[in-house]
């Protein structure tokens, strides 16, 4: 009864939190429509999706807005009626619902932008830019007008406010009482942690169309919840089987012709890999390219000629044509080419604490001999890659080895390509003259703002990810071509693949298309040109390298070699940072938190139709995530 009596008047500092609350739900409801307009060729329009957008949009836009001005209410709280109402106070009030409008309308052009690139809310990849802030201000200054668009924001924060200052003087005449303070403020953190308790960001997701799950979230709400999730256990959240059968089951599928068990305990998974015939001590080049789609290629379908350099290799390449990246992350892309195990969810291994001395490509070449090398063009300590790399056998050569007099172009993510294939040429010279080098470059500049050196192709710089992907090409060729006239380029192989798609979104949660990528493998006299067409996951790379090498070795790798493994067996993962997915033949199976299975029938249009769980399938599925993230936990990667 006191709560209404209070609410129903507009002159008591409970107006003013209902203000606040209305600003913010008005905020976000005009914020879904907008990107309901801008995904509406992706939606589906039913009689249940589009009242269920608003519906549940509603109760989130609610509750995010009630959680937010926590703050607010704890200081009308505690603010004396003698200060609450002095004039000048007043003026206070003007500033708390300024600043509240304006970081309302910030999040919302954020949201935007965020949608624009990846087609969802924030998630975990919001919450990892929000770690590295001085790259992601770097981005966003070169990627978009930012001054003119706070001072839009600013303009409209004002003109809000105008409409708003005599509600708010209105909310000043009644004093309320402190006991009566304290009660209501007493009820609201109860209500409201009530409903913290019992509502997840899951029970939005009443849909089979990922777009109108999305925008029946709150952004802000989202944003949050990836944080507080972002290590998840997978016994807790993920449908599980007996561990000993897990293990079983892994064994069985990680059973090769040329692999011997050395490990008797029942989680074991330590292989002598034996290939016969001498082995090849190639120097070996891996490139992995910054979002690269295999769709962006003449070879998967692509017209615009942005790849031509790449286009021409695959010519005089073996050509990898159904090879699938496991996440939608570099450092995803990184943990499947260097540690070789599916993804577990939460965090990328590379990220994550207690990720020391594993088992890594890095650690076998070493024992062959080989100076093994991490070679980035932006600063390593961005996703911890510095870290990773340098406590798993590599050593780690960053912008920081670049002098500024030598670099063509940079942006907030590094150096332009092409300056950092020349350090990647002169860190072989150096290494190979004693032994055999193998060095991982990672790119960068396929990636927004999308800005290279001016004059290298036909595309002006900062114009679109077309032209981001031919300068990268452009650059791929030149390190090629400058590498031919080394000593050392006959006795190397070159793998040129990428770390993830540039768009993981799709109507589906995990749109199997949207994780092709391609793969080349270039060694003029020592590989014949060819392709590949069998099914391959990321986590097959590094075997399969080593197998071309004909290296004997012992493993931990959950990846096969694709050249040895008999037709039938092949499989591959997918995922985001909470939906696991396996491909095994034209069937996926994506396991999710909350201990959710489903089964889906892909067709050759990429096309998903849910179907009956397949039980054999489905206990493949969670053997390979079950003991992946078993393995890792309790040290056995090591």
């Amino acid at each position: 009864m006191l709560i209404l009596q209070i609410f129903k008047r507009t002159d008591n500092r409970g107006w003013f939190v209902l203000l606040l609350i209305s600003v913010a739900v008005g905020i976000s409801t005009l914020t879904r429509i907008a990107l309901l307009i801008k995904s509406s060729s992706s939606i589906d329009f039913t009689v249940l999706n589009v009242p269920g957008i608003f519906l549940f949009g509603f109760f989130y836009d609610l509750f995010n807005a009630a959680y937010v001005i926590v703050p607010v209410v704890l200081y009308l709280w505690l603010l004396p009626s003698k200060l609450y109402r002095k004039v000048w106070h007043r003026h206070i009030l003007y500033g708390i619902f300024f600043v509240f409008t304006f970081l309302g309308l910030f999040n919302a052009v954020a949201e935007w932008f965020f949608w624009d690139e990846f087609n969802t809310r924030f998630n975990f990849i919001a919450v990892d830019y929000l770690v590295y802030t001085s790259e992601v201000i770097g981005n966003i200054q070169q990627s978009y007008p930012i001054e003119w668009i706070m001072l839009a924001i600013g303009i409209i924060s004002l003109s809000f406010l105008f409409f708003a200052k005599s509600q708010i003087n209105r909310s000043l005449v009644l004093a309320l009482p402190f006991r009566q303070r304290t009660k209501l403020v007493g009820i609201y953190l109860l209500v409201l942690i009530v409903i913290t308790s019992s509502v997840t960001n899951k029970q939005h997701r009443f849909s089979d169309n990922a777009y109108v799950n999305e925008l029946s979230g709150n952004g802000l709400y989202e944003l949050f919840a990836a944080y507080r999730n972002n290590e998840l256990d997978y016994d807790q959240f993920y449908a599980r089987i007996d561990n000993k059968k897990a293990f079983y089951l892994l064994h069985k599928m990680i059973q090769t012709q040329e692999a011997k068990f050395t490990n008797s305990k029942p989680e074991g998974i330590d292989r002598t890999i034996a290939n016969a015939g001498e082995e090849k001590r190639l120097n070996v080049v891996l490139i992995s390219v910054e979002s690269f789609s295999a769709n962006f290629m003449a070879a998967f379908g692509n017209d615009h000629g942005i790849t031509p350099f790449l286009d021409s290799l695959t010519q005089h390449s073996l050509l990898f044509t159904n090879l699938y990246a496991t996440g939608t992350r570099t450092v995803r892309g990184l943990e499947a080419l260097s540690l070789c195990v599916p993804p577990t969810p939460g965090q990328s291994i590379v990220r994550r604490p207690n990720n020391e001395h594993l088992f890594s490509l890095g650690s076998v070449f070493n024992a062959k001999g080989y100076e093994s090398k991490y070679i980035y063009g932006g600063y390593g300590y961005f996703d911890n890659m510095n870290y990773f790399f340098a406590n798993n056998g590599y050593s780690v050569v960053d912008r920081s080895a670049i002098n500024d007099e030598d670099i063509d172009y940079e942006n907030v993510w590094g150096v332009a390509d092409e300056n950092l294939f020349e350090l990647a040429l002169t860190e072989i010279d150096k290494s190979s003259v004693e032994k055999p080098v193998f060095a991982h470059i990672m790119t960068t500049s396929n990636h927004r703002p999308y800005t290279y050196p001016e004059g290298r192709i036909d595309i002006p710089s900062h114009t679109s990810r077309d032209g981001a992907v031919k300068y990268t090409d452009y650059a791929i060729g030149k390190f090629l071509k400058e590498a031919s006239h080394k000593s050392w380029f006959r006795n190397t192989l070159f793998i040129i693949v990428a770390d993830h798609c540039a768009s993981s979104a799709g109507k589906t949660e995990l749109p199997v298309s949207k994780y092709h990528i391609p793969m080349l493998i270039y060694s003029p006299g020592n590989i014949e040109p060819g392709k590949m067409d069998r099914l391959m996951s990321q986590i097959d790379v590094g075997p399969t390298l080593l197998g071309l090498l004909n290296f004997s070795y012992s493993s931990k790798f959950y990846g096969y070699d694709i050249f040895k493994l008999e037709p039938g067996r092949e499989r591959a993962f997918i995922s985001t940072y909470q939906n696991l997915g396996f491909i095994k033949g034209d069937k996926l199976v994506i396991l999710s938190p909350q201990l959710k299975v489903e089964s889906f029938q892909v067709s050759g249009n990429n096309d998903q139709v849910k179907t009956k769980a397949d039980r054999e399938l489905v206990n493949e599925a969670i053997a390979w995530y079950q003991t992946a993230s078993y393995s890792f936990a309790h040290g056995l990667l090591r």
